[in-house]
């Protein structure tokens, strides 16, 4: 747990100010967790008169982030958290999570974060961390500029 907190505070340079293209999955999850990843973090943040975090690629950037800073323990038990999701899923409604509508999904997800503290508290803080430091979230919400004043170098001086 120590070296997941310090992995995330120490996050490499990429993660602030992201795009959806600027990361590539990293192979770390199967395509059944990638979705399963997706739907939680679109549970978290819907898509509302803004994008879904599912529509940012936030998934894309919580992969990247436990492929590149957690130890391999850590991982592990995020894959256990993302089976452990679709298996609840699958208990509670009969169908897998990925298939479930948002109702659902966000029944689960209630239910879960009672039980599995420590794994839905990562992913949304996670979630939280790669929205808000999304291009798309820096540029028309925070207004973000990288260069907030322009520098004017050569001007005449009155006297």
């Amino acid at each position: 747990m120590a070296a997941a907190v310090g992995g995330l505070l120490a996050l490499p340079a990429w993660a602030n100010g992201w795009t959806q293209e600027s990361l590539k999955t990293s192979g770390f999850l199967t395509a059944p967790q990638e979705e399963i990843l997706a739907e939680i973090v679109e549970t978290i943040l819907p898509a509302t008169t803004t994008p879904g975090a599912k529509a940012l690629g936030v998934h894309t950037f919580i992969e990247k982030i436990v492929a590149d800073c957690l130890d391999p323990k850590a991982q592990e038990t995020f894959k256990k958290g993302l089976a452990a999701t679709d298996a609840s899923a699958k208990q509670l409604h009969g169908k897998a999570f990925t298939a479930c509508d948002a109702t659902q999904r966000t029944d689960v997800i209630s239910r879960l974060s009672d039980s599995d503290k420590s794994f839905f508290s990562q992913i949304k803080g996670l979630t939280v961390r790669g929205y808000t430091s999304s291009e798309y979230y820096m540029t028309n919400i925070a207004h973000y500029k990288l260069i907030p004043g322009h520098y004017y170098g050569c001007v005449p001086l009155n006297k």
